[in-house]
């Protein structure tokens, strides 16, 4: 039998989290909680379902990941986000899984997005295949905006969805938008990256034709709309900040001179 621990960072999320964590009913051995210090019964809602919560100041999406597997007691590690939720098939597919013996260091399965009252099942968002479940001893989360897994080999893949409340209203999805692009535009700033313009004019045009059109985003309705409008939106400013960035550099040598 394979022992879980399912990992969650949390920060404010009393209202996602019990959804979250009942989902983990049957399937996981141990639950492993690492919150940023939230102000709500996040953390009393944790500790009422029988989780190890941590307390641990925020520093980036991997690295509170990273931490909170490093504080589990399985090497098998499920990294839920509090938002997320496992579906029936995909809880099947786990307890399945747990029984037999692991092929893969590292398994993947589809996640599928509630996005302002509707699941959403084109526009480039689905299956959108999520790496969650591996060995903590043979990978580990890496970059600073859209975390994902560093390993080696090929991954395993399970039936079944993961449910992701993504994004209750229109000033929520802006919002993210504003956010990640900050993100973003640092993220490639650290890199070097100073190419900006044609990545603004070119790349977010691209964004739209590609969400739209090439991912069947009009299947989607009113929804696949604005799905596509705000990718396009976000490449925009992600290069845009990028620009300011670089103007500031520009700036700052001027004046050292």
């Amino acid at each position: 039998m394979n022992s879980i621990t399912a990992c969650l960072i949390t920060l404010d999320e009393e209202l996602n989290l019990p959804r979250a964590l009942s989902s983990l009913n049957g399937i996981v051995d141990e639950i492993v909680v690492v919150d940023c210090g939230s102000g709500d019964r996040t953390r009393e809602i944790a500790i009422e379902a029988g989780a190890n919560v941590i307390t641990r100041p925020w520093s980036n999406y991997a690295d509170q990941k990273n931490f909170a597997a490093a504080s589990a007691t399985n090497n098998w590690i499920l990294s839920l986000d509090a938002d997320e939720t496992l579906s029936a098939e995909l809880r099947q597919s786990l307890s399945e899984w747990k029984r037999r013996k692991p092929k893969s260091a590292v398994y993947e399965f589809a996640r599928l997005a509630h996005y302002l009252g509707a699941w959403i099942r084109h526009s480039g968002w689905y299956p959108d295949y999520q790496r969650r479940l591996y060995r903590r001893d043979k990978a580990e989360f890496s970059g600073i905006i859209h975390e994902s897994l560093s390993f080696t080999g090929k991954p395993g893949r399970l039936r079944g969805d993961l449910l992701h409340y993504t994004i209750n209203s229109f000033a929520e999805h802006k919002e993210k938008v504003e956010r990640y692009s900050t993100l973003a535009a640092q993220q490639m700033y650290a890199a070097k990256r100073r190419n900006w313009f044609r990545g603004m004019w070119l790349a977010a045009p691209w964004a739209w034709f590609r969400s739209y059109i090439l991912r069947r985003g009009f299947l989607d309705g009113s929804r696949g709309v604005l799905i596509s409008r705000m990718a396009a939106r976000f490449v925009h400013m992600k290069y845009s900040k990028l620009a300011q960035l670089a103007a500031q550099e520009k700036e700052s040598k001027r004046g050292s001179k």
